[in-house]
């Protein structure tokens, strides 16, 4: 379960740094910042899910 807490722990680090990025003016890096904070938050919740109809 850990692993699943690290994952959304990192998606909202990524989300925060595209809101940082955005309101420094780099749109670029705020998309891809904000890419990969769904991706590792669309990870977590998914590892999360399958760990909850498991149990």
């Amino acid at each position: 379960m850990r692993h699943v807490y690290i994952r959304g722990i990192l998606g909202l680090i990524w989300i925060a740094a595209a809101v940082f990025g955005g309101v420094q003016g780099r749109v670029e890096m705020a998309a891809f910042y904000i890419l990969m904070g769904g991706v590792c938050l669309y990870s977590a919740y998914a590892m999360w899910k399958k760990g909850k109809d498991h149990d």
